[in-house]
């Protein structure tokens, strides 16, 4: 990636980073195309540290991404786009995010170079529609794009990508060693066949006892049986621990027994008569 020193992200208090995401696109809205990038970018950020705390998803529409970009950006540490930035008309992400921040965009040299060796390489007409993905706010730093070759850019704190899953996730991977993460972000874990209703007072209770910890309560169906997967998360381990023995004081007050599960291993499944 080149020169990234144009990134600038508002400080994060406590040692929390957070990020947003900005899914751009009509396509998305009109469930033509079924967003996966989402669930990667989350993944990938909690595993650095970094909270993703606010998902939008706008149209295709230049005040929408406007106001979308210049809103996210004031309040998070990172933004990252997705959508947006290919060569046809409807592809306004570029000049949205320079208008946001009241610069020009310029056709970027180095973005037409890499543009016309790819496309050197691969006997693909090079023809005007294509050159605009070189079209870059002045003062950003591109992205590498080791798939397809049209860049992504950072301007401020924000992080522009291509919508295309594959595209999107080497990008990604390209930007990770710039970015900063913050304290590591802890989970615990207690099934019970207590049903969520059932459950909720208490564990309302405990989350009041413990505000520094995320408190989640999802219903299953498994083997024929309802239940509950009770998540906790946070950062501070000590603290993790005690509200884990106080949900699991509070499951056996209530008749059933916790099961403590690994990460990633929670039941899922639909609601019933909790």
């Amino acid at each position: 990636m080149s020169d990234a020193s144009t990134t600038s992200a508002p400080a994060a208090a406590s040692g929390t980073v957070t990020a947003a995401m900005l899914i751009i696109g009509n396509e998305i809205l009109s469930g033509r195309t079924k967003d996966k990038n989402v669930g990667y970018i989350a993944e990938e950020l909690t595993a650095m540290g970094i909270r993703l705390s606010e998902v939008r998803v706008v149209r295709d529409d230049e005040a929408a991404i406007i106001e979308a970009v210049t809103l996210l950006s004031d309040r998070y540490t990172y933004v990252f786009t997705s959508g947006g930035i290919g060569p046809t008309h409807d592809d306004i992400t570029t000049a949205c995010i320079a208008k946001a921040f009241g610069v020009e965009v310029e056709r970027n040299a180095e973005a037409m170079r890499r543009l016309t060796a790819h496309y050197a390489n691969s006997g693909v007409e090079f023809n005007a529609a294509r050159q605009k993905m070189a079209e870059i706010p002045i003062g950003a730093a591109l992205i590498d794009n080791p798939v397809s070759a049209a860049p992504g850019f950072i301007l401020k704190n924000v992080h522009v990508m291509a919508g295309v899953p594959r595209i999107l996730q080497a990008m990604f991977e390209g930007l990770k060693p710039t970015l900063t993460g913050g304290a590591q972000m802890l989970s615990r874990t207690v099934a019970c066949t207590v049903g969520e209703g059932t459950v909720a007072g208490g564990l309302g209770r405990i989350q009041d006892a413990f505000p520094d910890i995320e408190i989640g309560s999802y219903p299953y169906f498994r083997a024929g049986a309802f239940g509950t997967s009770l998540v906790l998360r946070g950062t501070d381990e000590v603290q993790l621990d005690a509200a884990a023995d106080e949900v699991r004081a509070l499951v056996r007050s209530l008749g059933g027994e916790p099961i403590d599960i690994d990460d990633g291993m929670e039941p899922n499944g639909a609601e019933a008569s909790a």
